[in-house]
């Protein structure tokens, strides 16, 4: 019950923010100089499409009553027509979302299969060989650009040992899993550093507590002594980090379906720069706001889950 309440009342302090978020994505329009819808159409713009273009954008209200009209819409799921596809541009976004959806998820699993084990045999070697070799290695991942290791994965496993596919999205669950893999282990690498130290820092905390010493004292095997008191504990401040980096994820996707060629709403929003289909970029930009917004929420819940004082203090 208290867990209940600790989501509503995130919820209820998460209306400013997002009232936020819509202000940002409303005036995105309004910041391109001169007349957005001359600048849409182009010099050679007719006045009548001109105008026409001022009506279905509702530029000819006042801006109190623009934004109004944004909101409405947003409300009732109309997001605008886009100029270049010529259809709706929720219609877009609803088909090119679970692309970008299997990324982050694909991806955050990659880190955790990764990082967990990785950052635990660090852990138990402090300053020894292979606790060097796991801080050391992952930070060239950390320290390239990702388009540069997807395309350098690709001539690998896809080119050269055709393993996976170089591009697309597959069909099926196991055509999604396969098609799928080295654009988010291509993110998971970007990521894994960051959570790995991390963790290895917090279990270093954990093996020094009173409570790990007695129960190591009292015979506790390693791995469950690992498992059921450091790693539980440990993974407190892990989840913010991983939290923080899902959220930094979500804008990053941009390049990575570039490189992949994924129809994600990634990639949507790049050929909607391209193309001034301005009614596009404002809807996507508003879900990749909502989206950090969830990710932000879904991050205090399974905190709050896994340690239960949260609940009270917060």
């Amino acid at each position: 019950m208290a867990q209940l309440f600790l989501v509503g009342r995130r919820l209820v302090q998460l209306i400013p923010t997002l009232f936020g978020v819509t202000l940002v994505v409303f005036f995105m329009i309004h910041l391109i100089p001169g007349d957005p819808a001359r600048t849409v159409l182009g010099l050679h713009a007719t006045p009548r499409a001109v105008a026409l273009l001022h009506k279905e954008w509702g530029l000819n209200r006042s801006l109190p009553s623009q934004y109004w009209l944004f909101l409405d819409r947003l409300v009732h799921g109309n997001l605008g027509q886009s100029l270049f596809y010529s259809t709706g541009t929720t219609g877009l976004i609803e088909g090119r979302l679970p692309a970008t959806a299997w990324l982050l998820i694909y991806a955050t699993l990659l880190v955790v299969v990764m990082s967990v084990p990785l950052a635990m045999l660090a852990a138990t070697k402090k300053n020894g060989v292979r606790d060097h070799f796991v801080r050391v290695i992952p930070l060239f991942g950390l320290g390239m650009p990702s388009f540069w290791v997807g395309i350098i994965l690709a001539e690998i496993f896809s080119i050269k040992l055709r393993l996976f596919p170089v591009d697309g999205f597959g069909s099926g669950f196991f055509g999604h899993l396969r098609y799928m893999f080295l654009p988010s282990f291509t993110v998971a690498l970007a990521m894994a550093p960051v959570v790995i130290r991390s963790l290895r820092a917090s279990m270093l905390d954990m093996l020094s507590m009173d409570f790990v010493v007695t129960a190591r004292s009292k015979g506790v095997p390693g791995p469950r002594l690992f498992i059921r008191h450091v790693l539980r504990n440990a993974v407190l401040p892990t989840v913010t980090v991983l939290g923080l980096n899902v959220g930094f994820l979500i804008g990053s996707t941009v390049i990575i379906e570039q490189v992949f060629a994924l129809p994600g709403i990634g990639s949507l929003m790049v050929n909607a720069i391209f193309n001034r289909d301005f009614p596009v970029v404002q809807g996507v930009t508003l879900v990749f706001g909502v989206l950090v917004v969830g990710v932000n929420l879904l991050t205090d819940v399974a905190y709050s889950a896994l340690d239960p004082r949260v609940k009270i203090s917060r």
